[in-house]
């Protein structure tokens, strides 16, 4: 019985390993083989150039999203978790649907809200902030126009949302 628990626990090991593409190599690596480690990514956009974007959303009990960039040749340029301040940073008022979707991926579906009163739409991503504490970041947008209102943080100690009073991200 022991001999199942140590190969379980060594597969699940395996497993999150390629939560965020460990191991994978800029520069050797090619896009089959981010597929491979990585899965399929929740979205992919093909830009003029030839090179990719591919988003990968660990959310909604994840705290990353994490940007595959493909250069032109096919091989890995860089991944990066985009769900942090300077990422956020980068919204701004008037933005595209389209240009938030580029810069932090998809926002989890379940977490989306449209109010009918102020014809706003609002997109939700959970991120672990700089104090480590879980968090969440919302855009809310004017839904008639598509584009961005304006945005804003608030941690999930003050939405109510820790539980037994724990708000640490365990990353």
């Amino acid at each position: 019985m022991k001999l199942w628990a140590i190969i379980f626990s060594a597969l699940l090991l395996g497993a999150c390993a390629a939560y965020s593409g460990y191991g994978l190599k800029p520069g050797a690596d090619g896009l089959e083989n981010v597929l491979h480690v990585m899965g399929e990514p929740a979205m992919r956009w093909q830009n003029a150039d030839d090179s990719a974007q591919l988003a990968y959303p660990r959310g909604p009990m994840g705290y990353q999203t994490y940007m595959v960039n493909i250069g032109p040749d096919g091989r890995l340029r860089q991944i990066t978790n985009v769900l942090d301040e300077k990422s956020f940073a980068r919204i701004q008022a008037g933005m595209t649907k389209e240009e938030v979707l580029h810069l932090l991926g998809p926002s989890f579906p379940g977490w989306t809200a449209y109010f009918k009163a102020r014809d706003e739409l609002v997109w939700e991503w959970s991120y672990c902030d700089v104090w480590n504490a879980g968090s969440r970041f919302h855009v809310l947008f004017d839904n008639t126009r598509g584009t961005v209102r304006s945005m804003m943080s608030i941690t999930e100690a003050q939405k109510g949302l820790c539980g037994e009073g724990n708000c640490a991200c365990s990353q």
